[in-house]
């Protein structure tokens, strides 16, 4: 009898943060074998001054951007050799060429899109979606509107037991965007109430408050999954107009551990308890109670964490 032949899968996505390579792990598990192109991964150097410029000039007219084009081409050249593919994935398709994404999906039995983000803030988004036989999002809006499949990110990490002792009570860690005059409202907040917290924001700015610590090296997954584990409680602070739930959520539910979050949707899902999840409706005026940071945690069921898992959130993409 012939065996089965070995099913590929392509990742392409932008994975700056490594969340990403978490997928491609778990499909391998499955017996699938996975080509991640990561294409945050590539350099682009312009060969002169000239090229830089004409860059800064074209891109922000829309004719071209020569990074992208760039990034196109190093992908066609890696999917020269498949010649077969079971599904190919995008995460983060806006700056791909429709050329690109064709050439994929001519080797592919399905083609699926993640959008991990509003289309709003990657409108781009918009002129490819037909171009996809599955098309997912983690923003309900964008479903609504533009027909998607409703997916929310996953848990990639879990643990069996609550440790007893906490080196910090919140955490936070941050890129410096539109959201930190919020998360800085927030930290200060926690730091006049004498709540021992450790909020990071990548950034060159300096900075003179107690309340912040600014960096400017980005740290990698694994010594940001240090810092969740020892700290207790975990703050995640929405961008301007999303509702999509972040990867802040999913790790607490997977390190159980409690959240603080400006994410009012939150409460329509299937684990949230006020018990755990505490919502700051008005950043002008936040009062958490005491007994929100005494209080134990409360386990969430396994039927309901079991849907958010990596091994299993990856079987709609495939199946």
């Amino acid at each position: 009898m012939k065996e089965e032949e070995e099913k590929v899968v392509l990742l392409i996505t932008y994975d700056n943060w490594g969340f990403n390579q978490y997928i491609a792990d778990a499909l391998e598990k499955k017996n699938y074998k996975v080509k991640h192109i990561n294409f945050h991964s590539f350099r682009y150097k312009y060969p002169s001054f000239y090229h830089k410029a004409l860059n800064f000039f074209t891109k922000n007219i829309g004719i071209a951007n020569l990074k992208h084009t760039h990034y196109n081409q190093i992908i066609l050249d890696q999917i020269k050799d498949l010649k077969s593919i079971d599904t190919s994935i995008f995460i983060k398709a806006d700056f791909l060429s429709k050329k690109t994404i064709r050439a994929v999906n001519e080797k592919s039995r399905q083609s699926v899109l993640i959008i991990s983000d509003s289309i709003n803030r990657y409108p781009k988004t918009k002129n490819v979606l037909s171009l996809f036989d599955k098309v997912f999002s983690f923003e309900k809006k964008d479903c609504e509107k533009f027909s998607l499949r409703f997916k929310t990110n996953f848990i990639y990490k879990t643990i069996d037991e609550i440790p007893e002792k906490f080196k910090f009570k919140v955490f936070n860690i941050s890129s410096f965007d539109n959201r930190f005059p919020v998360i800085k409202k927030i930290a200060k907040a926690l730091y006049e109430m004498k709540v021992n917290s450790k909020i990071m924001i990548f950034t060159s700015k300096e900075n003179n408050e107690p309340y912040l610590e600014f960096s400017k090296k980005q740290i990698s997954i694994d010594e940001n999954n240090q810092l969740l584990i020892e700290s207790e409680i975990m703050l995640d602070v929405s961008r301007n107009g999303q509702e999509g739930l972040s990867f802040r959520v999913f790790e607490s539910l997977g390190l159980k551990k409690k959240l603080i979050t400006t994410n009012k949707d939150i409460i329509n899902y299937d684990f949230y308890n006020p018990e755990n999840i505490f919502v700051i409706g008005d950043v002008d005026n936040i009062m958490i109670p005491q007994s929100f940071f005494e209080n134990a945690y409360v386990p969430v069921s396994e039927q309901i964490l079991n849907k958010y898992l990596i091994e299993n959130w990856v079987n709609e993409l495939v199946e």
